[in-house]
């Protein structure tokens, strides 16, 4: 029996291995990206989290062995830390009012969001990685337990985000990011070192909101803001939406087609622009053969 028999659908994934002793059950997850709110589809296998992406030609398919894949899109899975994904939930959560650091919350309140069940498969992940960016409270909760007839104590953690811890992940991020751009190319090498920042910067922006984090990012590394807003965008790979592979929204698919459209209006506007006082090399040949006649 082939690989393929009894099987609905494929897609072509290409992923991280997160190990090689785990045990490698891994789960796609709908949640909100962490910028624009839309819907966005993640995979995480054995406690790592990663973003997913899709890409597609206009006609296309996948030869696998002797089985065709009808669907000729290329989905990719990247590793990305989960501090990015949960800080807008942990935000909402501590219910901040001016200048009062907000109110301790249980983690299991936190990660339950309505509509987004996701969110509880992370919490295992989330208590992990907001130790970072969070105060934590311990309280000692006094409860009766009803089989043995007797009180017994159980810590209670309470956790708050932090701003300065935030601020402090946030700079780590950057300078992170700042050198590994200079490793992948050597005109990243040679550019000021500001302008680096500056793309560092951006990028990270792509899982920010500007208010308060790039806001308090940008006053720190002493950037201004508006020239980030006014930045050129830079093209990626749309996210996939939904909660499995099949799932992809068209309106990115033909934003996506919209953009490469628009990229190859003005590479051929310029590209007439350049060629406007050439001939047609069938031209000098023609004339040529007339004079011979």
């Amino acid at each position: 029996m082939a690989w393929w028999e009894g099987v609905d659908e494929t897609r072509v994934l290409i992923a991280q291995d997160p190990s090689t002793i785990g045990k490698h059950q891994g789960s796609f997850l709908s949640l909100p990206h962490p910028r624009t709110g839309n819907k966005a589809c993640y995979l995480c296998v054995d406690g790592v989290l990663q973003e997913l992406h899709w890409f597609k030609q206009s006609y296309g398919s996948w030869f696998i062995g002797d089985y065709v894949c009808e669907d000729g899109r290329l989905y990719t899975a990247t590793p990305i830390d989960p501090i990015f994904i949960l800080l807008p939930v942990f935000e909402e959560a501590r219910m901040k009012k001016g200048n009062e650091p907000g109110k301790f919350r249980q983690l299991d309140e936190i990660v339950y969001i309505q509509g987004f069940p996701g969110y509880q498969s992370l919490s295992s992940v989330a208590e992990k990685a907001m130790a970072v960016v969070c105060d934590l409270k311990v309280f000692l909760d006094m409860i009766k337990v009803k089989t043995l007839q007797s009180n017994k104590s159980l810590d209670m953690e309470l956790v708050l985000l932090d701003d300065m811890k935030v601020l402090k992940w946030l700079c780590y991020k950057v300078q992170q990011l700042k050198q590994t751009l200079q490793t992948l190319d050597k005109n990243y090498a040679a550019r000021d070192e500001k302008d680096t920042l500056f793309d560092a910067v951006s990028i990270t922006r792509e899982y920010l909101k500007d208010e308060p984090w790039i806001n308090l990012l940008s006053n720190k590394l002493k950037l201004n803001i508006d020239d980030l807003t006014k930045a050129q965008d830079v093209a990626v790979l749309p996210p996939s939406t939904g909660n499995d592979l099949g799932s992809f929204a068209p309106a990115q698919e033909t934003s996506v087609t919209g953009k490469n459209a628009s990229r190859t209006t003005r590479q051929q506007a310029k590209k007439a622009k350049v060629e406007k006082d050439t001939q047609n090399i069938k031209d000098m040949f023609s004339r040529a053969t007339r004079k011979r006649g």
